[in-house]
């Protein structure tokens, strides 16, 4: 056959069996050594393949968090963290909670870091394989509520369902409905034991009935929160604060 058939073959192929790196082999051929066998030139082929999905895989995990910024352990200081050690956070990081299906709730005034620690700490999960949502707490209300009147809400608390973890941020700076309380209610309570939920919030859990409609709603959400979780202190210094007065001087 012509080498421009077998290129062609070549292509349809790889594109038939979903290996997209075999379209490409004249750029492996180049780094083919004197002597090296054929089989060690195809398990190189095979990992550059295997390499190629893994990253792919890991843009599409990243793409469907819905991450509004991307935000890494390496850009936050963690010595400034007044009640929380550090190495604490970097357990976390680890995401070993995740697979004991444990809960992670950072309390705390608004500008000490815990929108940018639990996007940090799923971005970690995103990379080790796992599955990640994040939600500000206010949207994903709307988003239930909305998707209950176009008769999507059980494709909706599936997709949810699924996830490894769901971040859920800023879970004070909005109250509820009794119809908003009770949607939240459900998908945060059917994590319990089988998945885990990572929250933020500036609002000690004695002031979550200031947020939701209904108190007894409340004191079985924070029953199921806290059971087998993390209940993080992360009072203290605003950094937005000190960033800006360290640029006004």
């Amino acid at each position: 056959m012509p080498e421009a058939g077998l290129k062609e073959s070549l292509r349809f192929y790889a594109k038939a069996l979903k290996m997209p790196t075999f379209a490409h082999i004249e750029d492996m051929v180049q780094s083919f050594q004197p002597g090296q066998s054929l089989e060690a030139f195809t398990v190189q082929l095979l990992k550059r393949e295997y390499e190629l999905r893994q990253e792919n895989q890991r843009k599409r995990r990243i793409k469907r968090a819905r991450f509004p910024l991307l935000k890494t352990m390496e850009d936050f200081d963690l010595t400034r963290l007044e009640h929380v050690k550090p190495e604490y956070i970097k357990q976390l990081a680890s995401c070993g909670f995740i697979d004991r299906h444990e809960n992670v709730v950072m309390i705390g005034n608004p500008g000490t870091g815990k929108t940018h620690l639990m996007t940090a700490i799923g971005f970690k999960a995103c990379l080790k394989g796992y599955s990640v949502l994040f939600y500000h707490a206010a949207s994903l209300a709307t988003e239930l509520k909305e998707a209950r009147d176009t008769y999507m809400l059980s494709r909706m608390e599936k997709a949810i369902a699924k996830a490894d973890l769901l971040l859920l941020d800023e879970l004070s700076y909005a109250s509820f409905g009794q119809e908003e309380s009770e949607l939240l209610f459900k998908v945060i309570a059917e994590r319990s034991e089988r998945a885990s939920t990572m929250i933020t919030t500036n609002l000690e859990f004695s002031r979550w009935p200031d947020m939701f409609a209904n108190e007894t709603l409340v004191a079985a959400l924070v029953d199921r929160l806290t059971y087998h979780s993390h209940v993080l202190n992360m009072n203290g210094a605003s950094f937005r604060l000190q960033q800006f007065t360290a640029f006004e001087t």
